[in-house]
């Protein structure tokens, strides 16, 4: 990582590092129509062009989504989007998204074979293309590369969550944002809730103090588990760890940032900010193979925010357990299931249930795009990076089995993602197989609480 435009000696208070002024906005700007700074250009009527920089399921997903955008037809205004260029480091990728992007909306893809690329350097051919917006949806280990770079070229961008694996990456990231909103740039993040009705009306509510003083929250992703890609005659290390990208840190941060993000995001959002500090536990207790890489199986968190108030947190990928992805709020005068937007009084009873929409996979680019075409623009970097920090500070806490601080988790010099000095397949990975894997198949270097240096 060249770390060219990551401030060393940055302040890292709590208020200092990790801004959190925009998480009501995130919602409330959205909601209420606050222009958070305004473009020198707006779009109007014009044909907006996307870029789309990985191709996988998230990235066809968000860009299908993006190009819906002009279907909502009480969203006003709205106008033409166009996808017009693609980049993926996997041909096989690239290619598979663009007959699904194609086969849903064919004629407002427009991407012949010399604005297809691939390769490790296929993101900055995208940006040099004629292109208004980028989406960036590569495994978040590369989200500060390709962030940074897409502010220098001067692009509107949404970036699919987390925003980084660890916390030089972050400082990276956040560097950049600052240049985006000197030259007026839409940042959008992919923490859809906070562009759902219901969860706006719900979080909204609580915050006016629908069930009193909060004395904790209560949340969860917990569920079986994810795809695994066995590992092919002829490949690389490194092939073969971006193919199976969730397992390694370098490229996902583990399972508690790729997933536990959104339910710890809806926690912050209430509670104004991120937590002081976590402790916790985790580990492998089912995915101990091999083909798991490196990462945990679950994680048991307690944050502590700076009022006092707890947030529980619990991720796990283990099949045939209870499952719930969920977040939950508890107060004096009574109790909120956030998620299914509900509010309880002291006794138990439902006192109040959002009539509001879900949705935000598709909503927050209906905001986005209207927010374009109205000459405004907003940051959501800034509790996305939050939120991304909270989740590095558990995944830190339970590797290491100690209470971390906010403060210790930011100021990290532990870098996991050195992505900039990749060029092919045949470059060393950034993590390496051990010389004598274990008697239990692990092929990996596990934490082990007590012992891993996790900051």
């Amino acid at each position: 990582m060249s770390g060219k435009s990551v401030p060393e000696k940055r302040s890292t208070s709590r208020r200092g590092f990790l801004k959190t002024s925009s998480l009501l906005m995130a919602g409330g700007a959205v909601a209420g129509g606050l222009s958070i700074a305004r473009m020198a250009h707006a779009f109007g009527s014009d044909t907006i062009k996307i870029g789309l920089v990985g191709c996988g399921g998230r990235g066809a997903g968000a860009a299908v989504q993006a190009l819906n955008s002009t279907s909502k037809e009480d969203l006003s205004p709205n106008g033409p989007v166009k996808l017009v260029a693609m980049g993926d480091v996997f041909a096989d990728r690239l290619q598979s998204a663009y007959r699904s992007i194609k086969g849903k909306h064919a004629d407002q893809v427009d991407v012949p074979p010399e604005r297809q690329f691939t390769g490790f350097d296929a993101y900055q051919q995208v940006l040099d293309s004629d292109i208004d917006l980028v989406i960036l949806a590569t495994p978040p280990g590369f989200r500060p590369l390709h962030f940074e770079a897409a502010v220098k070229a001067e692009k509107h961008v949404f970036m699919e969550k987390p925003l980084g694996t660890d916390a030089p990456g972050i400082r990276r990231l956040l560097a950049a944002n600052e240049e985006a909103k000197k030259q007026g740039l839409m940042v959008a993040v992919g923490l859809q809730r906070h562009h759902e009705a219901k969860y706006q009306e719900t979080i909204a509510r609580l915050r006016d103090g629908a069930i009193g003083d909060i004395v904790c929250t209560r949340v969860y992703w917990n569920g079986g588990g994810v795809w695994v890609r066995p590992r092919q005659e002829g490949q690389s290390e490194l092939e073969h760890q971006m193919r199976n990208w969730y397992y390694f840190n370098w490229l996902c941060g583990d399972h508690i940032c790729e997933q536990h993000i959104h339910n710890l995001d809806v926690s912050n959002w209430l509670m104004g900010g991120p937590p002081s500090d976590c402790n916790g536990q985790g580990g492998r207790q089912v995915r101990t193979g091999k083909e798991f890489g490196e990462i945990f199986d679950h994680h048991f968190l307690e944050y502590t925010y700076p009022n006092g108030t707890k947030m529980f947190s619990q991720c796990r990928h283990i099949r045939g357990c209870w499952n719930s992805v969920s977040e939950h709020a508890h107060g004096t005068k009574g109790h909120a299931d956030i998620s299914g937007a509900k509010i309880y009084g002291p006794d138990g009873e439902l006192i109040w249930r959002s009539s509001g929409g879900g949705g935000g996979h598709q909503e927050e680019h209906y905001h986005l795009f209207a927010a374009l075409r109205r000459g405004e623009v907003y940051s959501e970097a800034d509790f996305g990076a939050d939120s991304t920090m909270t989740a590095i500070m558990g995944r830190m806490a339970t590797y290491c089995g100690k209470t971390v601080t906010w403060d210790e988790a930011c100021q990290s010099q532990l870098a996991l993602a050195d992505c900039d000095r990749l060029r092919s397949f045949d470059d060393e990975a950034p993590v390496k197989p051990l010389a004598q894997p274990a008697v239990t198949e692990e092929l990996y270097e596990i934490a082990t609480p007590g012992k891993t240096k996790a900051l």
